[in-house]
């Protein structure tokens, strides 16, 4: 075999070198960029990591909550919050301020777990002196096994205190593009997603209400009669969980517990096993409530508000005039512990 000449042999000597030249430029190119979008999310902390009680959040540009909420509770001065799922969202803290001489902010997530409510509900309470708390509670806090996650990706880093890591967790598409969005708000250029104390509306505006549609849709969600349920007498972890959580939140600060009005035909129906165990599981908040100095409301019954099938957009989510009477019957509730002359609501414990 025929040797390389020198020629050859310098040749593939430079080649190797230039290869070796490209590599390290590749990777010295992609190094930088990495570090770049790390620094770049990093300043402008779409999930407002360095967000605290004297650092109020930026603009929210993710829609999903489980995202969005971390910040509000860490940050801004709020000083009261609503929890709950969708039943919850459309009490608008700026009434409720004036309700109850409180800052509110509204971290309702939809389809929210117990799991996840006393999680947010933990960030929140750590991070501030708290005046008033309000659980909208929903058939998933009576369950005797409640899931704790949904579909929904929730990242318990992002609601540990310190959100440990954050700085690289929060490096991807999703994050990329909310600090994007971000950017061109503070520049103007964009509307935030999330009202800066949680608020949004999430239904349709009210000119586009269908009447029949929202019939067809509140029938569609109708409790069935004969569906098996708990025992009245089987285990809430959910609510054991909830009575510890009271026990952690300021003696003087005013805590209301609110079943909130799904439609009647959304509810367990009196000598249904679904009615037993709702009827246990309110027993059970009122004791809590008891023990805590907590009012406990139950709009959840059927009433003049829950079987007018025009209050609604479907069997559990109510329209924007029925949220605002809401916040006027939680204080009238809360003031005088007094039942509602028209039967709207129940009062099952008061301070």
């Amino acid at each position: 075999m025929a040797s390389r000449s020198p020629e050859h042999r310098q040749d593939e000597a430079g080649y190797a070198a230039a290869w070796s030249r490209f590599a390290r430029s590749v990777i010295a190119i992609a190094a930088f960029l990495g570090v770049s979008v790390i620094a770049s999310v990093a300043m402008l902390d779409p999930y407002g990591l360095r967000a605290a009680p004297g650092h109020p959040p930026g603009p929210i540009m993710d829609a999903n909550q489980r995202l969005a909420y971390p910040q509000i509770a860490r940050g801004g001065a709020f000083d009261a919050a609503v929890f709950g799922t969708s039943t919850a969202r459309l009490l608008d803290p700026d009434a409720l301020d004036r309700a109850f001489g409180a800052r509110f902010a509204n971290l309702a997530m939809n389809a929210a777990t117990p799991d996840e409510q006393l999680h947010l509900a933990a960030l929140f309470l750590a991070r501030r002196p708290v005046r008033a708390i309000l659980f909208g509670l929903d058939a998933t806090w009576c369950a005797a096994d409640p899931p704790a996650r949904t579909a929904n990706a929730f990242p318990d880093w992002l609601y540990a205190e310190g959100a440990p890591w954050g700085v690289l967790r929060q490096v991807n598409l999703r994050s990329v593009t909310a600090a994007a969005q971000v950017g061109l708000a503070r520049f103007g250029l964009a509307r935030p997603r999330i009202r800066s104390d949680g608020y949004a509306v999430f239904t349709p505006p009210e000119d586009r209400y269908d009447a029949e549609r929202a019939r067809a849709h509140i029938r569609a969600g109708a409790a069935d009669p004969a569906a098996p349920a708990d025992p009245p007498d089987a285990p809430m972890p959910a609510l054991d969980r909830l009575d510890r959580f009271l026990g952690g939140v300021p003696a003087q600060a005013l805590k209301l517990l609110v079943f909130m009005p799904v439609h009647a035909v959304a509810q367990g129906a009196p000598l249904t096993a679904a009615g037993r165990r709702e009827a246990a599981c309110k027993a059970r908040v009122a004791t809590i409530g008891t023990a805590h100095g907590a009012t406990v409301v139950d709009f959840r019954i059927a009433s003049p508000l829950t079987t007018r099938d025009a209050n609604y957009w479907d069997a559990l989510h109510y329209r924007l005039p029925v949220a605002a009477r809401i916040v006027t019957d939680l204080k009238a509730a809360a003031a005088t512990g007094a039942e509602d002359p028209a039967g709207v609501y129940r009062v099952l414990a008061h301070p």
